[in-house]
């Protein structure tokens, strides 16, 4: 999916690919986040063990994602404050200590969607950006476009 957000009176276009987390899905992971110029690191901050994952995710993206990768991590279902079994204090103290952006947000409710993009974007560096019609496109890939030269292929 994509989305476009006014930050700062620019326009940013997001092109989001949700690689699921699931273990079965994870050898096709580096596919989504090479030359990516951001990635949301998720967990459900009603569960321990998906917090624990968060760890090996962010060490894969810095292994193998782009230098530049603006990282975030994301604690969902904040709308279920009542099963919480991770510390809002924890998540925060480790998003500082791997230079992430840290939020919590709820995919049910959309709490702190919108902030979480906006965080990222204040952080995304100028490389990235691809300028256009008025609006700042980010460049997925990391490379330019290529011109193309009348023929189909």
């Amino acid at each position: 999916m994509s989305k476009t957000l006014a930050v700062d009176e620019k326009m940013y276009k997001f092109q989001i690919w949700d690689t699921a987390g699931q273990e079965k899905y994870r050898g096709l992971a580096p596919m989504y986040y090479r030359g990516a110029a951001a990635a949301i690191v998720v967990y459900d901050i009603t569960s321990q063990a998906s917090f624990s994952k968060v760890r090996d995710w962010i060490r894969e993206l810095r292994q193998h994602g782009p230098e530049n990768i603006v990282i975030s991590v994301a604690g969902n279902k904040c709308d279920l404050e009542d099963l919480r079994e991770i510390p809002v204090r924890i998540a925060a103290e480790y998003a500082e200590e791997v230079g992430a952006v840290f939020t919590e947000t709820s995919a049910k409710t959309a709490a702190n969607i919108k902030e979480l993009f906006i965080a990222i974007s204040k952080k995304l560096p100028p490389e990235v950006l691809v300028p256009g019609y008025g609006t700042d496109t980010i460049n997925l890939r990391n490379q330019k476009e290529k011109k193309k030269r009348g023929r189909c292929c």
